[in-house]
């Protein structure tokens, strides 16, 4: 039961103590996977970028490298908790109309088509509930020249996560969603080893072809 109700906050966390909790926790996990994403994604000053955001660490990490008149951060989280928090750490950027982020599904992201050149996310896929949907709304949003995709993820810390219950009936292997990007319009997908301050992690690379 513990392992079913905190896989549920994982991937939708409320407000309350234990969303609390686990934004804490995604806030110290995830923050090393987060400024990763966003440097491999190597953001230029006007790109146009979209994170599939969980408390705002990669959203206030990516916004330092738009600094172009024409940059723009887009975000979206199903979660109004996650939401909240992200709009509180970004609300100056929010008033410049720099960022904008939304509340709801990614996939049905608010954005016209061929609009980004950026995306990426951590440790989040596994908790959607159609693979293929989602990549489908990401490929849509996404420019057809060059737009890349990137996300982050630590695959030995999923697989223990897994073994102790967590995420079960989620669909977390990386090669699934691999599979996935492949089958709605993403070419050069691969993932590969990567290592940063003697951590090793694993990143997903795929690029929009339309």
């Amino acid at each position: 039961m513990f392992a079913k109700q905190l896989t549920q906050q994982l991937g939708k966390p409320t407000k309350g103590i234990t969303g609390w909790l686990v934004k804490k926790f995604l806030e110290n996990k995830n923050s090393f996977l987060e400024e990763n994403a966003v440097e491999l994604c190597n953001i230029l000053p006007d790109n146009i970028v979209l994170e599939l955001f969980g408390p705002g660490v990669g959203l206030s990490e990516a916004v330092k490298y738009l600094t172009g008149p024409k940059g723009k951060l887009y975000g979206i989280d199903v979660s109004e908790y996650m939401y909240e928090v992200s709009r509180k750490r970004l609300q100056d950027h929010i008033q410049t109309g720099k960022v904008i982020l939304f509340h709801g599904s990614a996939e049905n992201i608010p954005l016209c088509e061929s609009k980004v050149d950026k995306v990426y996310h951590c440790n989040c896929y596994y908790f959607w509930p159609n693979l293929r949907a989602v990549s489908t709304e990401i490929h849509r949003v996404m420019k057809p020249a060059g737009g890349l995709m990137v996300t982050t993820i630590n695959v030995e810390s999923v697989k223990k996560a897994v073994s102790k219950g967590i995420l079960k009936g989620k669909t977390w292997q990386p090669e699934l969603y691999m599979e996935a990007l492949k089958d709605t319009g993403f070419g050069d997908v691969r993932m590969e080893e990567r290592e940063d301050t003697g951590r090793n992690f694993q990143a997903i690379f795929a690029t929009a072809i339309k």
